[in-house]
């Protein structure tokens, strides 16, 4: 199949729900929810401060990226009209920084004004020298899918219904979230921990998948794991290496022509979700960079948006 019959049949699938630039309803403005209200764990005696920077010397203000974070939240954006389904998004950044704002990204706007619940995450850097070292974002993103099911009352969902997105190195860390969502990463701290971590279906954009000399992402790989990690610790953080019978179905696209992050990342995902057999789909553009926009300046949403969501939506996760 060629790449434009590929594309084709994905817009056929995706015209089933697509996202609209102009929803039913308007969003609600963001509120954020703190992860750990009784402290993070293992942050006993650390000093850690949030810092952000700004992106870009001429960018709007709010086009920030967080280079220490002491507190984890979720910032949630409403769905005026709750379609009961939920998204946990994940922001890249190379496990450096958190490439995220203060205001609901576009992306989350948009997928509450189309009735989604959209939640954001910004989670602990490994280099704030955390207990659990580069296992502190997973701890953060196992306690938001726990935090997310537990106020679905509050919100308007079905706990059951909540897709995850990761982009770049928050591609890695969705991953871990899809891989390890049972492993005990913390002690259980409130009645929320009770709940499953595991999505109902994970989209990887752009992703960090391997620590493989060949097709690693060095700088996320120095930060997870500093420099020169032996074999065995570089093998338990490729993701492509521990794709088991609980992954939930998976939705990975790249751009060919990804300076960043090679696209062979994607398909050494691809590869081990198929030889696992789980509900797996790829699409590989043939160009877009690295971090490409998902919302156009027009306000609609990239075509890999509508991909996911049909993909997702196979998969349980509709209306």
């Amino acid at each position: 199949m060629d790449r434009r019959t590929l594309l084709a049949s994905g817009l056929a699938l995706a015209a089933a729900a697509p996202l609209r630039a102009q929803g039913p309803s308007p969003a609600k403005a963001a509120q954020r929810l703190p992860l750990w209200p009784k402290g993070v764990p293992g942050g006993e005696g650390r000093t850690v401060t949030d810092v952000f920077v700004k992106r870009s010397p001429d960018g709007p203000a709010d086009d920030i990226a967080w280079t220490h974070l002491a507190t984890p939240v979720l910032k949630v954006t409403p769905a005026a009209r709750p379609n009961g389904t939920a998204v946990l998004m994940i922001p890249g950044g190379g496990y450096a920084r958190i490439a995220v704002g203060n205001a609901p990204s576009n992306l989350a706007q948009l997928y509450a004004a189309n009735g989604t619940t959209a939640f954001e995450l910004l989670y602990r850097l490994p280099h704030d020298n955390w207990a659990a070292g580069p296992d502190a974002p997973l701890q953060d993103a196992q306690r938001a899918m726990r935090v997310i099911r537990a106020g679905a009352t509050r919100w308007g969902f079905d706990p059951a219904k909540v897709l995850a997105l990761g982009f770049s190195a928050g591609g890695h860390l969705v991953g871990r979230l899809g891989e390890q969502a049972a492993a005990k990463t913390y002690d259980p701290v409130d009645a929320a921990d009770a709940l499953p971590a595991r999505p109902m279906a994970i989209g990887m954009f752009f992703p960090v998948v391997t620590m493989a000399e060949a097709d690693a992402h060095g700088p996320s790989k120095r930060e997870l794991l500093g420099n020169g990690p032996d074999a065995a610790m570089a093998d338990r953080y490729s993701l492509e290496r521990h794709v088991a019978a609980t992954m939930p179905p998976t939705f990975v696209c790249h751009a060919a022509d990804d300076r960043t992050v090679p696209y062979t990342n994607s398909i050494r995902m691809f590869t081990a979700l198929q030889a696992a057999k789980i509900p797996s789909e790829m699409m590989i553009g043939e160009a877009g960079g690295h971090g490409v926009p998902l919302i156009g300046r027009d306000g609609k949403p990239h075509v890999w948006i509508d991909l996911v969501a049909a993909f997702a939506a196979r998969h349980g996760w509709t209306a």
